[in-house]
């Protein structure tokens, strides 16, 4: 099947009793048994497995080209999985421009338990063998990357620890699976907050892996069933919903956020935008190599470098909304330093470009005429 085919019938089957076209809401606990040990098409309780999970669990696998899909009740939980999958002492290459949530977990939860976590740019891949040790067992990727829209050449990094006992991991959120499948390019796993492209319209709480192979996704099952941190049958619903017009959504994203990049890249309140859709990106070929379509997702700062003007601009904002969040229908605005990133030391954010000036664009699927009065009003209140 192509991409768009796969998103509405990849992995999916009628509702073998009804014919039901779509997958029922299976609201259950628990299923009969004939006899003890006997099960009825293999579910036996839904924390180990329901049928409105596991449709979800299959699209997933199929839209990323994967063996396995998991679904958990947020993007975190899923990252905790993973994480539970290493031992104490195991050491995590992470790339720095990070998203909040994630720099939290690995440092102020999982550093206690023995992981080590190096942060570092991945702009020159070949210096990523400089910390690899004996003792890597993870390398963890977003690209593009969380506020700042850094790229990371996912094959790159695959062939550099091809044959070493390391997994490679890629947050994919950003980019969806639409515009990019990290393991097609040599990633062993996938994560998504399927809070936010995947469900598509702010009304679920959500997180996915998928794995390359059949052994690492049970493997993670394993965690997924013994620590519980599952997706419940009706937000999967919603998210298997939401899956069957990524396309067409993202596709509109990525028309709107190109423009509304080339906007705020001539206007002359704004220092720097960041957009691997615009040639000034510095790895705007890798993005044309990597990526399908460049998305929605916008970042930029301010000639004055003054956070008042961040502020001031958010505030005045009426069709974007200022809220936490991306990757839904409408549009939204953030401010990484005082919100999605705030977890993150002042004087990391400082050493990684995360400024107090610098503003964040979840661009939406509206009348881009719209989007860009709304900007221009803003800006003018400044």
């Amino acid at each position: 099947m192509k991409f768009n085919t796969k998103v509405i019938h990849g992995g999916q089957q009628h509702e073998p009793h009804t014919g039901s076209v779509n997958v029922p809401v299976f609201l259950t606990s628990t299923f009969a048994q004939r006899t003890p040990g006997e099960l009825k098409a293999g579910y036996e309780y839904s924390r180990a497995a329901n049928p409105t999970r596991q449709a979800l669990e299959d699209a997933l696998a199929s839209i990323e080209n994967g063996a396995t899909g998991l679904a958990f009740g947020s993007g975190l939980a899923a990252m905790d999985a993973v994480l539970k999958f290493l031992n104490p002492g195991d050491e995590v290459i992470a790339v720095d421009d990070l998203y909040g949530g994630s720099y939290r977990l690995f440092t102020r939860l999982y550093e206690k338990y023995d992981l080590k976590f190096t942060f570092v740019s991945f702009d020159d891949v070949s210096k990523i063998a400089d910390v690899i040790t004996d003792k890597t067992k993870l390398i963890w990727l977003e690209t593009p990357t969380n506020p700042l829209m850094k790229l990371v050449d996912i094959k790159a990094v695959a062939d550099l620890i091809k044959g070493k006992d390391i997994l490679l991991a890629v947050d994919n959120t950003f980019a969806s699976p639409y515009i990019q499948r990290p393991i097609d390019l040599g990633a062993d796993i996938v994560m998504h907050s399927a809070t936010k492209y995947l469900g598509g319209h702010s009304d679920v709480i959500a997180g996915a892996l998928i794995t390359k192979t059949k052994e690492l996704g049970d493997a993670l099952h394993f965690i997924q069933f013994a620590s519980g941190g599952i997706l419940g049958p009706h937000d999967s619903y919603l998210v298997l919903r939401g899956i069957k017009t990524l396309s067409l959504r993202i596709q509109r994203h990525s028309e709107n956020g190109i423009e509304v990049a080339k906007y705020l890249e001539q206007h002359p309140s704004v220092e720097k935008v960041f957009y691997p859709g615009l040639p000034s990106h510095p790895q705007y070929e890798l993005a044309k190599k990597q990526m399908k379509e460049n998305g929605g997702m916008v970042s930029f700062t301010f000639k004055s470098g003054k956070k008042e003007d961040a502020v001031k601009l958010l505030e005045n904002l009426k069709v974007f909304t200022l809220a936490e969040s991306l990757g839904g229908v409408e549009s939204l605005a953030n401010h990484p330093a005082t919100m999605t990133h705030a977890s993150i030391p002042a004087e990391k954010r400082a050493e990684l470009g995360i400024t107090d000036d610098l503003v964040r664009l979840s661009v939406g699927i509206e009348d881009l005429e719209d989007l860009i009065s709304d900007l221009e009003k803003a800006f003018s209140s400044i």
